[in-house]
């Protein structure tokens, strides 16, 4: 298919027409900027993108890496939850990560989502006739919270934040009347960590926006921002005032085992106290959820709190064990959006910034236009052949959609109200910071500034990266004051932050004379940059931004070479792509060549090496500790190959990374276990070569204990 036959879409062409290269620099288009996102998003309930487009950034991603499974990137977005916790509250690391979940957006994508579930269990795989039991129930669109119950009170609540750390809010959540805080029953285990949403309903949310407005304070945009922020005051007086509530669904970490169905869960919540959402119900099929669904949507106008789609949960909870999870998400469970809200108004300007990586990234400035009760300005174009496809015009009459926060996405041009005097959008050459050539790859969607580190926006945007909350988290250091220290010349690089203090001391311009600066301003400052001078090995690498390199693998790398120094030493080693570094790092499950490229590409530049090196003298950085599991498997590199019988290949890589080993992609010297099935290839003659041990299906079953 040629690029001209393709469809309108908000996309390049249908997946099924990409090549191989256009797939994988779409991939790490999206990666990069579902990140941005997500952290404005999770991190700081400052939503810069609506739900639709969001969500159907995600859903491109997966269609992609579904078409194209060797391209799942390290920092694919299906990996990761969500951004780190904000600031202003002590940080709660949950005893069990609290994970966010896949979208489906009509039946067939659903049923597909169950497909999936049928292909990992091996006794749906082999009848599949076997139904599937689900629970369906509202999803609320609201903030999610942790309850941490000891000998039956309530002793902790914490809000999701990343998935691993959250945000210490115990007395505000205090203050919900939902909550309670001594559990009833005598079956109540001695340590029970109850989920669930907190959310503003939308009686309240017009009260508090007319009792703002008549304060003179701004006016929340819809009741999930309202109830973030309401949970986060630092005054828990504030919290209490602000009538929220909460609805139960899962569970966390538990004393004792939970058998039986998700269903009985809810219903022993109830027992305890806990308010259920009474519009979830039990489905005998995957076709009787989606019959619930249309009955919840039908409800939906009717409610007094916003919804956003249906969750579907599998009934059994061996069977959600079993599952585990993928990235980001747990594979039993999916989230069926509803249709997104629309409007037309006027795109007003195509703006150019420049990121981090060179990328130049288009974004429209819409005239503001009210759409589902919210007002909304800004959305991302993603990149020229966007502009392209859609004929996108400064000055045309669009249609925009949202489903319930800021940005929206284009959908539609509506050429028959274009101005006479419209001329096509001429997407620049040359980058807007710098004025360097700005060129695209053959089969690359992205455009890039070639100026590297002589492109001020660049410089910017990677001090940006390294003083945001997933890298360094300095309080403080936002966006504007990078900039403003940069370009005054007292920061070029990452270093230079941690010598700010000792400079202005010397210095004849200090900090406290300047404008919006006074001494506990610059202390703040300063003792926020201290704080930050003893940091974990994944940030310290994420920090660095090097292309491909997310949290998640800035984590997989922390966690198989352990220290700064080990790391180091093995990626300037890996320059040597025959050498053994190399064929090690490319062998980590989820690296691959793409990401060891671009790894190696940042150790070959001497200046990349200088920056490393000289932050390396400013900071303390500490070893990668992985979760002590008590298991054989823990720490030990595994490689399958062949087929297996008794579970699937899918689910016995699952338990052995929830085992804590790491699964690799190949065999190579550092692999220390094979588990070999039915017809297993040349991967056995290689751990055979390298005296590797290796397990039959029998073997392996015994050494996990089923």
């Amino acid at each position: 298919m040629n690029r001209e036959d393709c469809a309108p879409s908000a996309f390049a062409c249908p997946v099924e027409s990409l090549t191989r290269d256009e797939a994988e620099a779409e991939l790490e288009s999206l990666a990069e900027e579902i990140a941005r996102y997500d952290r404005l998003y999770h991190g700081s309930d400052a939503p810069e993108l609506s739900d639709s487009e969001y969500d159907q950034l995600r859903r491109r991603n997966g269609e992609l890496e579904s078409r194209f499974p060797d391209l799942v990137r390290a920092n694919s977005p299906s990996r990761r939850v969500g951004a780190p916790p904000s600031r202003g509250f002590d940080e709660v690391r949950h005893a069990r990560p609290m994970l966010s979940l896949e979208n489906a957006f009509n039946d067939e994508e659903v049923a597909s989502f169950f497909t999936g579930v049928r292909n990992f269990i091996k006794e749906l795989s082999d009848d599949p006739n076997l139904p599937i039991q689900l629970v369906a129930e509202p999803k609320i669109d609201g903030l999610s919270a942790t309850l941490r119950y000891e000998g039956g009170r309530f002793a902790l609540g914490a809000t999701r934040g990343d998935g691993t750390t959250g945000e210490n809010v115990t007395d505000n959540l205090r203050t919900l009347r939902d909550i309670p805080l001594a559990l009833a029953g005598d079956d109540v285990p001695s340590i029970l960590e109850v989920r669930g949403e907190v959310f503003m309903t939308r009686d309240e949310f017009r009260s508090l926006n007319q009792a703002r407005a008549q304060a003179g304070e701004p006016i929340y945009a819809n009741p999930r921002n309202a109830g973030a922020g309401s949970l986060r005051q630092l005054d828990s007086q504030i919290t209490a005032k602000r009538n929220l509530n909460f609805f139960a669904y899962a569970l966390g970490e538990v004393s004792q085992d939970i058998e039986g169905t998700y269903w009985s869960i809810l219903q022993r919540l109830a027992t305890w106290g806990f308010p259920i959402n009474p519009l979830a119900e039990v489905c005998a099929t995957v076709e009787y959820g989606l019959e619930a669904y249309r009955r919840i949507e039908m409800a939906r106008p009717d409610l007094d709190y916003d919804i956003d789609g249906v969750v579907y949960k599998v009934n059994r909870l061996d069977w959600q064990e079993r599952l585990g999870t993928v990235g980001r998400a747990p594979r039993w469970a999916v989230a069926h959006k509803f249709p997104a809200e629309r409007a037309r108004t006027r795109l007003e300007r195509i703006q150019i910034q420049v990121g981090r990586t060179g990328a130049l990234t288009p974004v429209a400035e819409l005239a503001p236009v009210n759409v589902g009760g919210v007002m909304v300005s800004r959305a991302s174009l993603h990149n020229e052949d966007e502009i392209l496809r859609k004929d996108i015009r400064e000055g045309d009459t669009v249609i925009v959609q949202r489903a319930g926060d800021v940005i929206p996405q284009v959908i539609e041009v509506d050429v028959g109200a274009r101005p006479a005097d419209s001329q096509p959008y001429d997407y620049p050459t040359t980058c807007p910071a710098c004025g360097s050539q700005a060129t695209r790859e053959e089969g690359v969607a992205v455009r890039r500034c070639g100026g590297g580190l002589i492109c001020p926006a660049q410089r910017v945007e990677r001090l940006r990266h390294f003083v945001s909350r997933s890298a360094f988290d300095i309080e403080g250091f936002g966006g504007k004051r990078i900039e403003e220290f940069f370009n005054e010349g007292l920061i070029a690089t990452p270093a230079d932050i941690f010598g700010l203090e000792a400079n202005d001391a010397e210095s004849g311009d200090s900090l406290r004379e300047r404008k919006g600066w006074n001494d506990k301003s610059v202390e703040n400052l300063f003792a926020a940059i201290t704080r930050r001078r003893v940091v974990a090995l994944e940030r310290f690498i994420f920090a660095l931004g090097i292309r491909e390199v997310g949290q998640e693998t800035a984590r997989l790398l922390a966690k198989t070479y352990t220290s700064l120094k080990t790391w180091r030493d093995m990626m300037l080693a890996s320059r040597d792509n025959n050498g053994t570094a190399y064929k090690e790092l490319i062998a980590i499950g989820q690296i691959g060549p793409k990401v060891a490229a671009e790894i190696v590409s940042f150790f070959s530049e001497p200046h990349n090496v200088e920056v490393l090196d000289d932050l390396a003298k400013e900071v303390t950085v500490e070893d990668f500790t992985a979760p002590k599991i008590d298991s054989p498997l823990s720490g030990k590199s595994i490689v399958f190959t062949g087929s297996l019988t008794v579970m699937t290949r899918l689910e016995a890589k699952a338990r052995a990374e929830a085992l804590g080993a790491i699964v690799a992609s190949a065999v190579s010297s550092k692999t220390d276990l094979v588990v070999a099935g039915a017809d297993p290839g040349s991967k056995v003659k290689k751990a055979n070569d390298l005296g590797i041990k290796i397990l039959d299906e029998v073997g392996w079953l015994k050494l996990i204990g089923d």
